[in-house]
């Protein structure tokens, strides 16, 4: 059965899922820079987050896999994770350095992707690690967000807690999605070969 068999159209219960999430980012942008209801921006930032996961499980359980899907859910990670790294770090719920390892390997791996489906490699499943350190990330980014106050405002006892534990969070997802984008190395050389070999047959 080929792709275009398998292909279960445009309005699927996932992509209404993914559409609805690019629909509330500029909601969680206005939250965060027009009101000073940093914790409304930040549970919301955290439901968008979790419906990258909602989504995935959707396809899967009711076998809705879209070619549609396929090009605007990946669209749609990237618009959140940009969003909400610039946006948090923009507030200075975290610091810049922080932001930009986050989003340098965000946009790393993008570039390798498309460099990879460029030159006809095969499909490289998602390392569980991958998956662990991203789950993390999103975790931390909204976390951070919650444990600062507008104005500069001196943090409540359960934010400084919080904070600390965000930063334990954080550092291991960070440091864990370095790891685990080298190796990839390995696996996207392998699919290259894969796909090269497919296209000579």
């Amino acid at each position: 059965m080929d792709d275009l068999t398998q292909d279960a159209g445009w309005a699927t219960w996932p992509n209404l899922v993914t559409v609805v999430r690019l629909a509330f980012l500029p909601v969680f942008v206005c939250l965060a820079f027009s009101t000073d209801h940093r914790a409304w921006a930040a549970w919301l930032l955290g439901a968008l987050g979790a419906t990258d996961w909602v989504d995935g499980h959707l396809a899967r359980r009711f076998n809705q896999v879209s070619n549609v899907g396929k090009i605007i859910d990946p669209v749609a990670d990237r618009l959140l994770v940009g969003t909400s790294v610039i946006s948090v770090a923009m507030l200075g719920a975290v610091p810049w350095w922080f932001a930009v390892a986050t989003f340098s390997r965000e946009i790393l791996v993008s570039v390798l992707t498309l460099a990879l489906a460029a030159l006809g490699a095969a499909r490289i499943d998602v390392l569980w690690w991958g998956k662990v350190s991203t789950f993390a990330l999103m975790a931390a980014y909204p976390l951070f967000l919650l444990c600062s106050n507008p104005h500069n405002a001196p943090l409540a006892g359960w934010q400084s807690i919080l904070q600390v534990l965000t930063w334990v969070i954080g550092t291991f997802g960070l440091g864990v999605a370095w790891v685990v984008l080298a190796g990839y190395v390995k696996p996207a050389l392998a699919a290259l070969r894969t796909g090269r070999a497919a296209r000579k047959r």
